[in-house]
């Protein structure tokens, strides 16, 4: 369970390093306290709450860089944030996208759910409910932010808002759809490591960090 703020400073000081190759390609899981973040389009027509009510049931609310709305991270979502160069993956942002949301169905299918992708609105979905966010910052070819993807999030949370903008829809958990055949936290963390590997190709080695509470979340990017 990490700040939100905290995971932030690591990914900007991460990218600076993957930025001049002192880092290989790197991936961070973690968990968050209740937050919304905020993305760069005007999306005030998605609040369904005053912001006292919102800070009364102990979310924050934090201005982002990544493109999109308004996304909710919670305890029991998976978080997972890229800190890749796509000049060295030799992609665009529209295949990384894609890769994304490739590891992220094979990581539910891999524990029992199917999962698909909607065209129109970038995620995994489980019919019309989506599991999954997607949304990147890309500076300089370096990517930053990346996926949440339900485990055992408290949905109610998203009654404040409409998520990502799309009002037609709603969000599901693996929780939602399994009940008790859940797998615990540390398992859908396992499922999504190894699934990244096999999807880009790479050797995946946890690394220490010198963050409290990041210990072994740092998934390293190698190439064989």
């Amino acid at each position: 369970m990490v700040p939100y703020l905290t995971a932030w400073d690591l990914q900007e000081r991460l990218r600076a390093d993957r930025a001049t190759d002192l880092i290989p390609d790197t991936l961070i899981l973690c968990e968050h306290p209740p937050v919304f973040t905020v993305g760069r389009q005007d999306c005030r027509v998605d609040w369904l709450a005053a912001p006292e009510t919102i800070a009364q049931a102990g979310i924050d609310v934090v201005q982002v860089n990544r493109g999109g709305r308004i996304t909710y991270h919670g305890p029991g979502q998976l978080v997972g944030y890229f800190i890749f160069d796509l000049r060295a993956l030799a992609i665009g942002v529209r295949a990384f996208v894609t890769m994304i949301e490739t590891l992220l169905i094979e990581t539910l299918a891999s524990l029992g759910i199917e999962g698909h992708r909607d065209p129109a609105h970038p995620g995994v979905w489980v019919g019309r409910d989506k599991i999954a966010a997607i949304g990147l910052h890309i500076s300089r070819g370096i990517t930053q932010h990346g996926f949440a993807l339900n485990v055992r999030t408290d949905l109610e949370h998203y009654r404040y808002i409409v998520p990502c903008g799309i009002r037609d829809r709603g969000v599901t958990s693996m929780e939602c759809c399994l009940g008790r055949n859940t797998p615990p936290m540390t398992e859908a963390i396992d499922a999504v490591a190894r699934v990244t590997a096999r999807v880009f190709g790479r050797l995946l080695t946890n690394r220490q960090s010198a963050e409290s509470g990041l210990a072994q979340q740092l998934v390293v990017c190698q190439q064989p």
